[in-house]
């Protein structure tokens, strides 16, 4: 994936505050930040990760920030952030064809703009609390750019029948990075 801070799709750009304290404890802004996007299938896809970390964060010293800082840099992060969980917003194209894939994950995923249809590999639908299974998003407007907004939480290795189910990216394989998640 390519990343740049430019905008990709033509919806409003987004800036991510983060919240601290100062030294009397009262709440204040820490920083400000211009959303930084990647592109993915060509421009049809643009991904900006807004937030990770680690399950039980540790908020006292900016330990989070550093840890969400330090991951981000590392340019290791997949899907999914193994052992914590990953803020995403995810801009698509108008017409966009699913990326059909799996994450060893629980996914919560919010419509901020637009219309997008859930993918599964037996049926579609519209709302859904996304448990590990195969799945994609596609944008059905023929002309309007669509938003969502994901949160993936890493999950224990899930098994079916007796057969272990861990991430599949489909045809994302080698465009996008594997989560590493065990």
């Amino acid at each position: 994936m390519a990343s740049n801070t430019s905008q990709i799709s033509p919806l409003p750009s987004i800036t991510r505050h983060i919240t601290g304290h100062n030294d009397s404890g009262k709440a204040v802004i820490h920083s400000s930040t211009l959303a930084q996007w990647a592109s993915l299938e060509e421009s049809k896809m643009a991904f900006n990760v807004v937030y990770t970390n680690q399950f039980h964060p540790d908020l006292n010293n900016d330990v989070d920030v550093k840890t969400h800082e330090t991951l981000t840099q590392s340019d290791q992060l997949g899907l999914v952030n193994p052992g914590g969980t990953v803020c995403r917003i995810v801009d698509f194209a108008p017409n966009n064809v699913a990326v059909v894939h799996r994450t060893q994950s629980l996914d919560y995923g919010v419509v901020l703009e637009g219309q997008v249809e859930l993918i599964l590999e037996d049926n579609e639908g519209d709302v859904a609390v996304q448990r590990a299974t195969m799945h994609g998003w596609r944008n059905t407007s023929e002309t309007e750019w669509a938003r969502v907004l994901f949160v993936l939480q890493d999950c224990k290795k899930l098994t079916v029948s007796g057969k272990e189910l861990g991430e599949d990216l489909g045809i994302a394989t080698g465009i996008i990075k594997p989560s590493g998640n065990l």
